[in-house]
């Protein structure tokens, strides 16, 4: 009896090590950010999520206010957090480094969760992501006069891409055979190496084509409609077990009840997903 018994207190004294160990584990960067009062984005600028506009247009400019789809949700999470928060512009390829220094509390920027990486590891295993709250997908653009070249995934073996570096669409470029040949801090960027001919095709966000594909500067480029990549979904990230993903999701969903993600959406012109959509509490 006593064996059985020592036995048994033996097993819940593991347990509740395991349990600390656990908790111990758990990093409060939401204990950071209350301290400071705020938390920091890392973002790169891109219309529709985070851009300027200077003129209350919707249209991206090279100065004035920073909006955004992102832009503003971050700010609307704030609120509920009682915070307030900082956008900090970054290099796509240095976002993970940025996040585990400390020098930004986030990656909140048309942020991919469902996909690899370049080196072939799931995103998911280097940060933790918020609820999938849009949807997006990676597209192909060209120079109008050389769409007939591109009829198929397959045809992109072989010839130079453009993509951003770090990026989903840096991934997508790179398995279908495709040599990086410009890798840039922002997707912006690899529109001008397209414009220049140093590449032959570029991987962005379909959200921002639709947004400069066919206008002013690039006018004379289309999105290649015949390849067709597969849909993907944005979250926020957070450093692994941390415990301000939890503290944005509270917030996303009150904000989905009051109908702001909605409003922000139609706004925009970019789509909430099924999935968020579902958390909504039936009224």
């Amino acid at each position: 009896m006593k064996k059985i018994l020592t036995l048994a207190l033996a097993l819940l004294m593991i347990v509740g090590c395991v349990a600390t160990f656990a908790s111990c584990g758990k990093k409060s960067d939401w204990e950071k950010v209350e301290k400071n009062g705020k938390f920091i984005c890392g973002i790169t600028i891109y219309a529709p999520m985070n851009y300027y506009d200077a003129n209350g247009d919707l249209v991206a400019d090279d100065s004035g206010d920073l909006i955004g789809f992102d832009t503003e949700l971050a700010r609307l999470v704030a609120q509920k957090l009682g915070v307030d928060v900082e956008f900090q512009v970054i290099d796509w390829g240095n976002k993970y480094a940025e996040l585990q220094a400390g020098t930004i509390d986030c990656i909140w920027n048309g942020f991919t969760s469902n996909s690899k990486d370049s080196d072939g590891i799931e995103r998911s295993e280097k940060v933790d992501f918020t609820y999938a709250y849009l949807d997006n997908k990676q597209c192909v653009v060209v120079k109008t006069d050389r769409l007939g070249e591109f009829t198929s995934a397959a045809s992109l073996s072989g010839k130079k891409a453009g993509a951003e570096n770090g990026s989903a669409g840096e991934s997508y470029a790179q398995s279908a055979g495709a040599t990086i040949e410009a890798a840039k801090s922002s997707q912006l960027a690899v529109f001008t190496d397209l414009n220049a001919n140093t590449v032959d095709f570029i991987v962005v966000d379909k959200l921002l084509a639709d947004e400069v594909v066919g206008k002013g500067d690039y006018a004379n480029l289309s999105i290649v409609s015949a390849i067709d990549i597969d849909p993907e979904v944005y979250s926020i990230g957070c450093r692994k077990n941390s415990d301000l993903d939890e503290k944005i999701n509270e917030a996303l969903v009150e904000l989905l009840n009051e109908g702001k993600v909605e409003e922000l959406a139609a706004k925009y012109g970019v789509r909430v997903t099924d999935s968020f959509m579902a958390k909504k509490t039936a009224q």
